[in-house]
């Protein structure tokens, strides 16, 4: 099983991480009307990196290059951050539903490039296999 997940690369873990970016953008949709409601949104280096795959041996020749190596870098194992309104509501909800849908959409655009990658790999292994 090795094989196989060094073969796909980092695309499986990328995968795992836009489907729980589509579900906590999800989530803020459903919860557009519930007060107090925080909107959060996945920031995929952070969780690229707790998961292990991106960002763990991160080091800096010049301190101006990266402004936040510490974020960057891994040590922030909290890949869920919260969204700054651009304009707050009178009940403390954060949820813009114009910026969550754009999120949505760019979201699922990625999402589907990384199957499309993992489609890619699989093909190549298949095509390798049959002799083609």
């Amino acid at each position: 099983m090795r094989v196989l997940d060094s073969y796909l690369g980092v695309n499986t873990a990328a995968l795992t991480v836009r489907n729980q970016r589509l579900q906590t953008i999800a989530e803020n949709i459903a919860n557009a009307s519930t007060p107090n409601f925080k909107a959060k949104d996945v920031d995929f280096a952070k969780a690229m990196a707790k998961v292990g795959v991106i960002g763990t041996d991160l080091t800096l020749t010049n301190q101006s290059h990266i402004q936040d190596a510490a974020t960057l870098s891994g040590h922030s194992n909290d890949a869920l951050v919260y969204r700054v309104p651009l304009s707050p509501s009178l009940d403390n909800n954060t949820v813009e539903m114009s910026v969550e849908q754009a999120a949505y959409a760019k979201a699922s655009a990625q999402y589907q490039a990384s199957l499309q990658f993992i489609e890619s790999r699989i093909s190549g292994l298949r095509k390798a296999l049959r002799g083609d």
